[in-house]
């Protein structure tokens, strides 16, 4: 998972690849990707529990293109204050809500409206008032400080393209004794220039 993208790497150009990639996914969740999705995928790859997902909106589960499952790390308490970084439909968020209760808040950061449109109108069917969603980029949080007990993300961070920044943003959103709960690609070799260049890669 590379650090930075190289010194003339067009990151506007990225994040509006990334943008347009998962619109489409969540205008069209059955289309034609290069990734897997949706709650029978993540139930039979990320072991997620398939009664937990079928209670949800299908609008939140449907598009759900995770690589993992940061409830494997353990499960919410009741009453903490949870953000997802690039949460996507907002299918993580709604499972946090159903765990942090009405006492608890969870937010959903991600910067594509069209998965925002989608996680909104999940909340709002599954009848969880205390699930929000902002739109923001997960370098520049609109979060306050020290405010959040637990962070979760799935399969967003190797998406940008400053890494460092992300988590110099993460540490100043939690509290101190809060954690980081995420599921993610990494590689263990270093890649070459032209890989690191090549904004297909970056985008699924």
């Amino acid at each position: 998972m590379a650090i930075h993208c190289p010194i003339d790497f067009d990151t506007e150009k990225l994040k509006d690849e990334v943008r347009r990639t998962y619109a489409s996914v969540a205008v069209n969740p059955d289309g034609d990707f290069h990734f897997h999705r949706g709650p029978h995928y993540a139930t039979r790859q990320l072991d997620y529990d398939l009664d937990e997902l079928l209670a949800l909106p299908s609008v939140a589960t449907a598009p759900f293109a995770g690589v993992g499952n940061p409830f494997k790390m353990g499960r919410l308490a009741e009453g903490l204050t949870v953000i997802d970084i690039g949460s996507g439909a907002g299918m993580d968020c709604l499972l946090a809500g159903k765990d942090v209760g009405g006492r608890g808040r969870v937010f959903g950061i991600d910067m594509t409206d069209e998965m925002l449109d989608c996680a909104r109108a999940g909340a709002m069917q599954a009848g969880l008032a205390h699930v929000r969603f902002e739109k923001g980029d997960m370098s520049n949080l609109p979060i306050e400080d020290e405010s959040v007990d637990v962070v979760i993300s799935n399969g967003v961070i190797n998406l940008a393209p400053d890494k460092a920044a992300v988590f110099r943003a993460l540490y100043r959103a939690v509290r101190p004794g809060g954690r980081l709960q995420f599921a993610d690609i990494v590689i263990g070799t270093e890649i070459s220039e032209d890989a690191r260049n090549n904004i297909d890669l970056w985008t699924g």
